[in-house]
């Protein structure tokens, strides 16, 4: 498993506990440090765990109501734990996140898979409706992104032209 997802695989879990346990902002140092413990034992660098979970509790009084915008028929108290720590994850993502290190895409499909792996059947199903909602009414910001397609054409273009000054 690759950090970045093991890493929000913790998050997810410590969001999970905390929610699970009343929400007490003065308990989430330790219950990520106990997750990280647990779940990602040599895991190096747990920075991005750190922040993930203290940045989306940070911001949870934004996130909270778009979930609510965004799931109209699913009032915020009966999404499942799961699922809507998951979507808390996933939006601080996409609305606060850095697009160069986590594209708007990567946010959506990494908060899918953790749906698939840690909720109900249909959780991949929701948490993709919401996000997917959310990046839409965001402008689908990166969609037509193609700076690593031209620095890669410009790579082989350089390459190309090396190449055929040698063979001259």
């Amino acid at each position: 498993m690759a950090n970045r997802h093991l890493s929000r695989s913790i998050a997810m879990q410590s969001l999970y506990e905390w929610d699970f346990k009343g929400r007490d902002k003065s308990k989430i140092e330790d219950i990520i440090k106990k997750n990280i413990q647990e779940f990602g034992p040599g895991l190096e660098d747990t920075s991005f765990v750190e922040s993930l979970v203290e940045n989306t509790i940070a911001n949870q009084e934004k996130i909270d109501p778009l979930i609510e915008k965004c799931a109209p028929e699913w009032p915020l108290d009966q999404v499942t734990i799961v699922d809507r720590n998951i979507l808390r994850l996933g939006i601080y993502e996409l609305l606060f996140g850095n697009y160069e290190e986590v594209p708007p895409k990567v946010a959506i499909n990494e908060a899918i898979e953790l749906a698939k792996s840690f909720g109900g059947e249909s959780s991949g199903r929701f948490v993709n409706g919401v996000l997917g909602t959310i990046y839409r009414e965001l402008g689908e910001p990166m969609k037509d992104d193609t700076s690593k397609r031209k620095d890669n054409e410009k790579k082989i273009e350089k390459k190309e032209a090396k190449d055929k000054k040698k063979n001259n």
